[in-house]
């Protein structure tokens, strides 16, 4: 193993197929032949569709087996409400692996503030997510690399992600990192990513992972709040066919930031990066490092990690997530949720920057034994097929996504989707916002043909105020429209611009819709919407227009049909796919010259697209 591993560094697979056990870089040479692959199995019917059939309580859930005469579903749920200290008591003993037993269940207190799970049990994360399934099955592949170079992906085994995770967490202790310390992670998607949130939990270490789509200002915002110890990035990174200058930016940020002590980068392409004092290159340690490595017996509620709110309502929060009931929840929701049996693919195409990556990326599915697909590209690139190739090509049986990328693949047609084979999904699942009724059915019919179950995002029953915007259809069904903190007055009328997109989306030739508030000197406010259409359509725009119009007027009221609707190629989304309204306000209001940062832009080239038909449309209204 060469001393410096820069140019064909740990992910651009300097290992041949052939590499030793104690390989630090297990992830393998790409080659057509040695592509990962599952034979395609039968369809098998959801477990949450055999509510009413015959059905034995062990074969679902073995732990329950330990429960006394249960014998449905709907006795275990029963039994899961009324007594919820034995069931949850039984579903840790059995599912996880405890250092040392707990002696209380739980210990909560809503009024008070006070969760507590597991009191005096002490166990160890990666433990669980690793050591437990090398012991039984070293060989089954635990992470499916998709990574951005379109049909390429790279298989990783339990033993080969045990053996990498030792490796980082050796290094990080060489380093002084110890129990307790704060280490900031600023990588994408990727098995070495996964790997250094593992290590952090093997030694004890807290890991903060910071979306690396965010700003060098966002990032010490969060490495400051947080008192991070260390940094672990790549020397750059690549998405949607982009290179994205990751250790520069954490260059800047780390000025900022007197508590980092260490910044380790790795190599993700063969580009040099400036090295300084406090840069460490990760690859070149890992060589020198032990791959064993004794795990840390950590506490029931010791912090597991901290995770940062995205701060679109203001100053970004840091949520602690604690170790044995988050890892719990992670597994059964996983498992439960998504119909996970074993032997199946799970595609959550999440970035492991926000929850869903860490709890059906990461820990959930890793607790379970599964294979886990890492997506590290965008759905649009090479072409918008490019989710359902992926699934084609790895034999996807879970699919998990979020509404803002349907509705942006929907745009583009039936065509995409039907040119791949999706014979392998079971199940879908949609996260993060509201589906819109014309997505979700587009999902449920086109994507899973109209026979997988969608999970959908579900909430809890009562009367505590969530601030989403929701309306009753006459046949009783109630139908999310979104959040209600960009609400609009127009002429005394408040109402959330989710509703009014909620009803233009229902226009069959509008995939996706903006609407946002501007000041109106009559009104005192009005709505101002930008409006993707379908690709190549023969209608035209104008007629769009007044069909958007009559539809705002029926769904709500004449008041709240926008006096601006301008057409526009696509809409300005950060990279976990949110649109960015504020930029659009700053364009409505002719504010452009302060648009404030848009470094977390997917294609800040957006911006200029909108601007140039934001000119020609106030133009044309001049004209007139």
């Amino acid at each position: 193993m060469a001393a410096k591993l820069t140019s064909r560094a740990l992910l651009h697979h300097i290992l041949s197929k052939h590499h030793a056990p104690s390989s630090i870089c297990p992830w393998r040479r790409l080659e057509a032949r040695y592509c990962f692959s599952v034979p395609k199995q039968k369809i098998q019917q959801s477990q949450l569709q055999v509510a009413s059939l015959p059905w034995d309580v062990q074969s679902y859930m073995p732990e329950a087996a330990a429960l006394s005469s249960l014998h449905s579903y709907q006795e275990l749920l029963q039994f899961s409400v009324q007594d919820p200290e034995t069931f949850w008591g039984v579903l840790a003993r059995e599912r996880l692996t405890w250092v040392k037993p707990y002696q209380t269940v739980k210990d909560c207190d809503f009024t008070q503030g006070r969760v507590r799970w597991f009191l005096g049990g002490q166990l160890n994360v990666s433990v669980n997510c690793l050591d437990k399934h090398v012991h039984q099955c070293p060989e089954r592949t635990a992470l499916i690399w998709e990574r951005d170079e379109p049909g390429t992906h790279v298989n990783i085994t339990y033993r080969e992600l045990l053996n990498t995770t030792c490796r980082i967490a050796n290094t990080l202790k060489k380093y002084g990192i110890q129990r307790g310390d704060r280490v900031a992670i600023y990588m994408p998607v990727s098995p070495l990513a996964v790997a250094a949130m593992l290590a952090c939990t093997r030694i004890g270490a807290v890991h903060t992972v910071v979306f690396a789509g965010f700003s060098a200002e966002s990032l010490a915002g969060r490495i400051n709040d947080a008192c991070c110890k260390a940094v672990i990035t790549f020397n750059q990174g690549l998405r949607g066919g982009r290179t994205t200058e990751l250790k520069k930016t954490v260059d800047e940020a780390v000025k900022n930031c007197p508590s980092i002590k260490n910044v380790f980068v790795a190599q993700r392409t063969e580009n040099e990066v400036p090295m300084g004092k406090i840069d460490i290159p990760l690859e070149e340690e890992m060589a020198k490092a032990d791959a064993t490595c004794p795990p840390e017996a950590m506490n029931s509620e010791d912090m597991l990690f901290l995770l940062y709110t995205s701060g679109s309502t203001g100053k970004p929060k840091g949520i602690v997530h604690t170790q044995a009931g988050y890892l719990l929840y992670a597994a059964l929701t996983h498992k439960y949720v998504f119909d996970y049996k074993q032997g199946d693919v799970f595609g959550c195409v999440a970035d492991i920057g926000w929850i869903t990556g860490h709890s059906y990326v990461v820990y959930g599915p890793l607790c379970n034994g599964a294979t886990t697909v890492l997506f590290e590209s965008t759905p649009t690139y090479p072409n918008p097929g490019r989710y359902w190739e992926t699934i084609e090509r790895l034999r996807i049986n879970q699919f998990y996504g979020a509404p803002t990328a349907i509705r942006l693949l929907l745009k583009y047609g039936d065509e995409w989707v039907k040119k791949y084979d999706r014979s392998s999904l079971k199940t879908l699942g949609s996260v993060g916002e509201p589906i819109n009724h014309e997505a979700w059915e587009w999902f449920h019919d086109v994507v899973g043909e109209k026979r997988c179950t969608l999970v959908d995002t579900w909430w809890q029953t009562g009367h505590y105020f969530t601030g989403d915007g929701a309306y009753r259809s006459n046949d009783g069904y109630y139908q999310i429209t979104g959040r209600m903190d960009d609400v609009i007055n127009i002429s005394g009328h408040r109402l959330g611009t989710a509703e009014i997109e909620d009803a233009m989306d229902e226009h069959p030739d509008v995939p996706e819709t903006a609407v946002i508030g501007y000041p109106h000197e009559i009104k005192g406010e009005a709505a101002f919407a930008f409006v993707v259409l379908k690709e190549d359509l023969k209608i035209a725009e104008e007629a769009i227009k007044k069909e958007l119009q009559i539809i705002v007027a029926t769904k709500i009221a004449k008041y709240a049909v926008p006096d601006h609707i301008l057409m526009v190629k696509r809409l300005p989304k950060t990279r976990s796919g949110k649109i960015m309204r504020r930029v659009l306000r700053k364009i409505a209001t002719g504010e452009t010259e302060e648009l404030g940062d848009i470094t977390t832009l997917e294609d800040p080239g957006v911006i200029q697209e909108i601007l140039e038909a934001y000119t020609k449309y106030k133009e044309a209204k001049v004209a007139q």
